[in-house]
């Protein structure tokens, strides 16, 4: 049996590395120069490395932890000891801790609401959810709006919806921000770095998985797959290089991507609409020669209503040997920074960064991932659905399209958007093309 699997991040070297165990021909067409996908490793100084997308884990992401094992690769804490620091529509604030010097109680009800709006999600079939058609009719802005009532519940709200999934309250659905918060473990679980999903980071960066999934396969890279036509006998995957015939295809992309695919016969559900929009994520990393921060009793943890940072975080190698902080722009601002030209770009997090930590030197490097201009991921951490989206596109999610199997992270109703499900999607439609050809 011969299988194509489209894109070459996480979830479609699992499954390629899956087929390819039970004796599965297996051909993986990547469009990029390079594999990871949403992973992709920034070399912060000689032998060093930052991820510049997809960087965090915890306890219960069994499978990629298995894999870790499985591929030699070690996990660091992420570091967070020390006093956090917050501008939040005033001065810049030093506290102990993570929590923002906002009202305990508007923070605790709009915390108090979300738990009880996630607790009604049905987060294996969000579309059968009760009352799935209000909830996926309506925006997370417009329910912000008639449910938090407190100034600092809806300055908040934003913030943290946009640390969670990199999202505009005004692009996803009331029903797709509580099944990504239930499906990621929960709202505690997910905001939490000790004990949470934030807990880790992959020694010597993400990106190592995928390049070592890669190097025991037939991975051809700069081959964007333009149509995938299926007949009696098999499929015909068209690359920007030429055809490959395959008894089987798994299609491991973004879902605006698998939407532009020509498919052949047409796709009964689409993989995306109008609505779907991408993931809000540009990643800013600040380096130093060393995590000079500590030394001023300081984590590097910083949430900010005032852009174009809206957090930072300590991602320095675990010896030491440089500084890095990560910032985050997401939402709205991802989109308004992005659009910005480089030198601006460098000038606005300089400001922010001498306003933040006046006591620090200014980096020796700001380097930008925007996410959003990526090409071949159409934003990051994962698709955004939209108004409408659930009831159209979750019937059709992992449902084969005749000989077409569908993996990535935005197909997998487990730890959507993460790692973690990326991979969970690898397996399952591996086991999928397994059982079909035991069936033959």
């Amino acid at each position: 049996m011969s299988v194509v699997v489209v894109g070459a991040g996480l979830a479609g070297l699992t499954a390629a590395s899956a087929l390819v165990a039970r004796g599965v021909e297996v051909t993986v067409l990547e469009a990029r120069d390079r594999v990871g996908g949403r992973t992709y490793g920034l070399e912060v100084a000689p032998g060093l490395w930052a991820d510049a997308g997809a960087a965090y884990l915890g306890h219960r992401h069994t499978e990629l932890i298995a894999l870790l094992a499985g591929l030699d690769l070690k996990t660091t804490p992420t570091a967070m000891d020390g006093d956090s620091r917050f501008e939040l529509g005033g001065d810049v604030e030093t506290r102990a801790g993570r929590f923002p010097p906002l009202s305990a109680v508007a923070l605790g009800e709009l915390f108090d609401a979300l738990t009880d709006l996630c607790a009604k999600i049905r987060v294996d079939a969000p579309w059968l959810t009760p009352d799935a058609a209000a909830l996926d009719g309506r925006t997370a802005a417009d329910w912000a709006a008639e449910h938090l009532r407190h100034p600092d519940a809806r300055r908040f709200f934003p913030l943290f919806l946009g640390e969670m999934m990199a999202a505009d309250p005004a692009a996803v659905s009331v029903l797709h921000m509580a099944f990504y918060l239930s499906s990621g473990g929960g709202l505690r679980y997910l905001n939490a770095f000790a004990g949470g999903a934030q807990e880790d980071r992959i020694d010597g960066g993400a990106h190592q998985v995928c390049e070592r999934l890669a190097a025991g396969l037939d991975v051809r890279l700069g081959e964007p797959v333009r149509a995938i036509h299926q007949d009696a006998g098999g499929v015909t995957v068209v690359s920007a290089s030429g055809q490959v015939r395959a008894d089987a295809v798994v299609v491991a992309v973004p879902p605006a991507l698998a939407a532009a695919i020509d498919f052949r016969p047409g796709l009964a559900v689409p993989r995306a609409r109008s609505a779907t929009a991408p993931g809000c994520a540009v990643k800013v990393h600040l380096i130093y020669p060393r995590p000079v921060w500590r030394e001023y009793g300081l984590s590097g943890w910083t949430v900010n209503a005032t852009g174009p940072l809206l957090s930072t975080v300590d991602d320095s190698p675990p010896d030491g040997g440089a500084g890095v902080l990560t910032g985050f722009v997401t939402g709205a601002e991802a989109h308004r920074f992005a659009a910005l030209p480089a030198a601006e770009q460098r000038e606005r997090v300089l400001a922010q960064a001498a306003r933040l930590f006046p006591e620090l030197p200014a980096p020796e490097r700001v380097h930008v991932t925007d996410w959003l201009g990526e090409e071949y991921s159409r934003g990051c951490y994962a698709a955004l659905f939209g108004p409408g989206d659930w009831g159209v596109l979750g019937p059709g999610l992992t449902s084969p399209h005749g000989r077409v199997h569908w993996a990535g992270t935005e197909t997998s109703t487990e730890f959507f958007g993460l790692m973690e499900g990326a991979i969970r999607s690898g397996h399952r439609a591996a086991k999928a093309i397994a059982e079909t050809q035991e069936e033959q």
